[in-house]
């Protein structure tokens, strides 16, 4: 789509790749991370934990997690560089692309599709041959949000989580429990028409995010995490883990896009970039403890760092920002685990009805706003809340209402009724026939 900005005499030339000031920062941020218009397209990204060997009767996650040359031996042609720097790493047949996360986690990121059955029917097809292609080396991709079994371990050798790992070690527990042992269901949802729209959709995607986190949470035990009773504990790691880069106060924000590019300069780094991209194993990517990007552009961190920050250093820097929801150009849905089985089609169709149009964005976020904010409730409580429970019906209510297909409004009035009653997404498949369960992990 076409990008456009409303203040053009912001954007402020930008020679051999520096960045001049902060207010051609802010522009640059602006223009790439909210590209405006018409809301069309949709998009999804899928993870699973993996395991290495046949199941054990003590639980799916009892395996080991595979070796890397494992998951690139199995992969082939579509292993991601990051396990096989030679590989050509392309698509799957439906568009999809595979990626490896930190804990060998492995993730789908679909093309994006104009109709979410699209989007749907590419990612099953895709999901199906990522699984063939797996066992073919006898790795076996579970659906759980949290590994409740096997110790946070990291096989993924990259500087970026090294520095990553580091600096949320520093803060405690969760940074290595969200990289190595949770997987999510994220979905991808174009900003907007304009900076209007664009608040409008922004505003309603986190005032009707604690409902839909406990609408569809599904970790309620994740392995070496602190005691606690949680609905969802992946989202607990996301909310504990690094209170600067993944709680933005986005609720107060009435530009989000000019409100995006200020928090963004002034999170502080998770890592610098060496420029020849080596980890040397002693000083590695590590940034200036506390630091910000902004820091860095105005020169505080000349002896520390040596050289000022140039725009892909500003690109990697927005890559290490994990709020709720993340502007890439597109929206990104980022606070929902990862569904069982084929359930992750529920929350695509939920997000495609409920910004189906201006209107039913309003009406989701006026039905949404008694429980604005209230992320902790809903990651801790889940659907046992009874206010967060009456508004996630309501929201599945809504988007029912508004599906674009029968077969869509089927799947959220069956999620609505399972929220009524308070089963989570695992329960209400464990609760149905087994010829009807999903029969491998």
């Amino acid at each position: 789509m076409a990008v456009t900005l409303e203040h053009p005499e912001r954007v402020i030339a930008l020679e051999h790749g520096e960045l001049s000031s902060r207010a051609a920062a802010e522009a640059y941020i602006e223009k790439i991370c909210f590209k405006l218009g018409p809301p069309t397209l949709i998009g999804a990204e899928l993870e699973w934990l993996t395991v290495q060997g046949e199941c054990s009767p003590s639980g799916p996650l009892a395996a080991p997690r595979p070796q890397l040359t494992a998951l690139a031996d199995a992969l082939g042609p579509y292993a991601p560089r990051s396990i096989a720097p030679d590989s050509p790493a392309l698509s799957l047949p439906g568009g999809s692309r595979v990626t490896i996360e930190p804990g060998g986690q492995i993730e789908l990121s679909s093309a994006p599709f104009a109709a979410a059955a699209q989007l749907c029917e590419g990612l099953t097809a895709d999901a199906r041959m990522l699984r063939d292609l797996l066992e073919s080396r006898s790795i076996r991709t579970v659906s759980a949000a949290a590994d409740a079994d096997r110790r946070p371990k990291r096989v993924l050798r990259l500087p970026r989580y090294r520095a990553m790992e580091e600096s949320f070690g520093g803060i405690g527990p969760f940074g290595k429990l969200m990289m190595c042992n949770t997987a999510a269901t994220q979905v991808s949802v174009d900003a907007g028409t304009d900076r209007g729209e664009v608040t409008a959709r922004w505003n309603a995607l986190y005032t009707i995010g604690p409902a839909l986190v406990a609408a569809f949470a599904c970790s309620p035990e994740l392995r070496g995490a602190p005691v606690g009773a949680w609905a969802s504990q992946r989202m607990r790691t996301w909310l504990r883990l690094d209170y600067a880069r993944t709680r933005p106060a986005a609720e107060s924000w009435p530009d989000p896009v000019a409100g995006y590019a200020r928090w963004a300069l002034d999170v502080p780094l998770l890592c610098v970039r060496r420029p020849d991209g080596v980890d040397d194993g002693e000083t590695g990517w590590a940034a200036p403890p506390g630091a910000t990007f902004a820091d860095w552009l105005s020169g505080a961190l000349d002896d520390e760092i040596g050289r000022r920050p140039e725009l892909g250093d500003l690109d990697y820097h927005l890559t290490t920002l994990f709020p709720p929801v993340r502007a890439s150009g597109h929206l990104e849905i980022r606070y929902l685990d990862a569904q069982p089985h084929n359930d992750w089609t529920v929350p695509i169709h939920v997000f495609d009805a409920l910004l189906s149009s201006p209107a039913v964005v309003a009406e989701a976020t006026a039905v949404a706003a008694p429980i604005a904010g209230r992320w902790l409730d809903a990651a801790r409580c889940g659907l046992a809340d009874p206010e967060i429970r009456a508004v996630a019906v309501e929201l599945l209510t809504l988007a029912a209402a508004h599906a674009a297909s029968p077969a869509a409004a089927r799947e959220i009035e069956s999620a609505a009724e399972r929220c009524r009653s308070g089963r989570t997404p695992t329960a209400e498949l464990a609760s149905q026939p087994a010829d009807q369960q999903e029969d491998r992990p």
